[in-house]
């Protein structure tokens, strides 16, 4: 005789999660650029049902520069602070200018 065992599922914390945007302005194609990533990754996180949606951190510079860049650091601050688990960005050089930087940065 075979007994099937079940166990109750134990419910697994969903991640939180977070995306970083930036744009350099300028042009109005740039500002749709920015508009349509927030629009994207809200949708994007919400779409998972094994996600928390945290928000869109995202910044509008000037082009050649970050200095205008707040964001990033308080993405960071609040991955710290235990309130994201995970961030999604477009590509390493929308949040660092290489893998280096990046490194360097999350490392801190």
């Amino acid at each position: 005789m075979i007994t099937k065992l079940t166990f109750p599922k134990i419910p697994t914390a969903k991640k939180k999660v977070a995306a970083y945007a930036r744009v350099s302005s300028g042009k109005d194609a740039m500002l749709h650029s920015f508009s349509a990533q927030v629009s994207y990754y809200s949708s994007l996180i919400q779409a998972h049902n094994d996600r928390e949606y945290v928000g869109v951190y995202a910044d509008e510079t000037i082009t050649g520069t970050k200095e205008n860049c707040k964001n990033p650091q308080r993405l960071l601050e609040d991955c710290r602070d235990g309130k994201i688990d995970l961030i999604i960005t477009k590509s390493i050089s929308t949040f660092a200018r290489n893998t280096v930087a990046l490194l360097e940065t999350v490392r801190n």
